[in-house]
């Protein structure tokens, strides 16, 4: 959820102050890494709008911050944009979601085909369905938390449960939650999480990989489960 507000008390030799939303309510930290982008610098009584993010300490700071005049401007650009050619946005989305759909079945084929033929064991497709399930579960949570202002999930363990073989689950959640889509920096990092993880995908298949799971991976999977049977 997006507020609007007024910025006051700007230091500018440091880079940070505050804004009080518009209609009163709770005052919130302002960091000028906090704008998107950083095209140039506030200064008091100037109108931002922004999403509020609870820390740890209680302290409320704002993020993803823009100028209201520059979004403004920019909603009246992309109004002018859909009036020439106003099925450009459906069709882009329609494509991208095409897209993701299909990268997703293909992944998912590969994995299901490598654990039949006995290149993967079954565990491996264990650990992508139940991490994919965690990290769709935790996208969803943190959109609801962004819209109500309550404390948001860490960017940083949402690219963990990526890179542990959340990414199909954090794909799904991106692409139809619309939730961290947008976010150029946050894109790029999921990507090279998704990226890394593939590659040991495939370092799984090889000789070496084989010998991991042997060695490592199966005797603390079968101790696991000979700990459950016991405590049942």
């Amino acid at each position: 959820m997006r507020f609007q507000g007024k910025v006051f008390n700007w230091n500018d030799d440091k880079g940070f102050g505050f804004v009080e939303p518009n209609g009163g309510g709770e005052r919130a930290f302002v960091h000028i890494k906090a704008f998107t982008p950083r095209s140039r610098r506030p200064v008091d009584g100037e109108v931002i709008t922004y999403e509020l993010v609870r820390e740890n300490n209680k302290r409320c700071k704002a993020e993803n911050i823009q100028f209201a005049r520059d979004l403004k401007g920019a909603s009246t650009r992309q109004a002018s944009i859909k009036r020439i050619n106003p099925h450009k946005a459906n069709k882009r989305r329609t494509n991208n979601n095409t897209t993701v759909n299909v990268f997703l079945v293909l992944f998912w084929v590969v994995l299901v085909v490598s654990i039949l033929v006995g290149a993967l064991p079954l565990v491996i497709g264990g650990v992508y369905l139940v991490m994919s399930m965690t990290a769709f579960i935790a996208y969803a949570l943190d959109k609801s938390a962004a819209k109500n202002g309550r404390w948001r999930t860490k960017e940083s363990t949402l690219h963990l449960f990526a890179f542990l073989g959340g990414w199909p689950g954090a794909l799904l959640a991106q692409n139809r939650l619309r939730h961290k889509s947008s976010k150029a920096e946050f894109k790029n990092v999921f990507w090279f999480t998704v990226v890394l993880n593939l590659v040991g995908l495939y370092w799984l298949h090889t000789a070496d990989g084989a010998r991991f799971l042997n060695d490592n991976v199966l005797p603390f999977v079968s101790g696991l489960q000979s700990l459950m049977m016991g405590g049942s």
